[in-house]
């Protein structure tokens, strides 16, 4: 298989648009389509099914995207091997994070990477927690930091980095602001803000609501994000579960009352996760070396 074959068909996975993935690569469109057909020849196996309305991977195609991306990162880490001169590692690292964590976390490991590395190059990319695993399985990010256990997946491993203390955050003024901890009957039936189900922290605030039985707050209001979910809260549309980086700031300036919570709810973690044997490349290992040393929890690395 040709790494240009393989480059273009990442491409196209990746944005689902032959065009886009032309005016990416600074091909003709027909150049593109070309060579997809000349891999899929090669291969014996249809990677794209071309409906009418949308481009989309066949099964097929789902599996070689996973090794196209990793194939991928390998060709230009070993040009960047042949080409260091020092033995400092190089190339181009993908890391992926969560809002809060991209916003709060990242830089205090970007920032020393940088130093002690400075060959090597840095895309950070934010997404939600589903489309940070996707983009690991597929290829499309080396290292993502996310709260919470990673789904089960054996292509994967993840570390627990740290531990994040969560609070119940509602306006100033709020009944639940006096508390000086809150995971008891005075939750019963208030009303909370969401994010939608699936992400990482309506599952926390799922697990709290199953953890208190009747004593549990209700799910008024789902919204999109936690930069909603923290706004809305301080103007008094509900209360919200939010780590405490994400809140510390707002709360530290009188934007809103920020109240911990009490029992074996009260945590969450910072997981950090990547495709299994990725720590091969010595960008990967460098960036899981950096994140432990400024996270203060290193842990030995368990599948999950």
């Amino acid at each position: 298989m040709e790494l240009r074959h393989l480059r273009t068909f990442h491409t196209v996975a990746r944005t689902l648009n032959f065009t886009r993935a032309a005016a990416e690569l600074n091909y003709a469109q027909s150049s593109v389509t070309e060579q997809v057909q000349a891999l899929e020849a090669e291969l014996g196996a249809k990677l794209f099914d071309r409906g009418r309305r949308r481009l989309a991977l066949t099964p097929a195609g789902e599996r070689l995207v996973e090794y196209a991306g990793r194939m991928l990162l390998l060709a230009q880490e070993a040009r960047t091997a042949v080409e260091e001169e020092d033995g400092l590692p190089g190339g181009r690292l993908v890391v992926g994070g969560l809002e809060t964590l991209c916003a709060h976390r990242l830089p205090a490991v970007l920032a020393p990477l940088r130093r002690a590395y400075p060959r090597i190059r840095v895309t950070a990319r934010q997404g939600n927690r589903g489309e940070l695993y996707d983009w690991v399985r597929r290829g499309e990010a080396d290292v993502v930091l996310t709260f919470g256990r990673p789904p089960r997946d054996e292509r994967t491993v993840s570390e627990t980095l740290a531990a994040e203390r969560l609070m119940v955050v509602a306006p100033n003024g709020h009944r639940l602001a006096g508390y000086p901890q809150l995971g008891g009957p005075e939750l019963r039936g208030e009303p909370f803000l969401a994010t939608p189900p699936g992400c990482g922290f309506r599952e926390m605030l799922d697990g709290l609501i199953d953890s208190l039985g009747p004593d549990a707050p209700v799910i008024d209001t789902e919204l999109a994000g936690i930069a909603a979910l923290r706004q809305c809260a301080a103007a008094g549309l509900g209360c919200a579960l939010l780590p405490e980086l994400a809140v510390a700031d707002a709360a530290s300036r009188g934007e809103l009352a920020a109240v911990p919570v009490l029992g074996d709810r009260a945590r969450t973690t910072v997981t950090m996760t990547w495709l299994r044997n990725a720590e091969l490349r010595p960008a990967v290992t460098a960036f899981l070396t950096t994140a432990r040393t400024a996270f203060a929890r290193p842990t030995a690395p368990t599948a999950p």
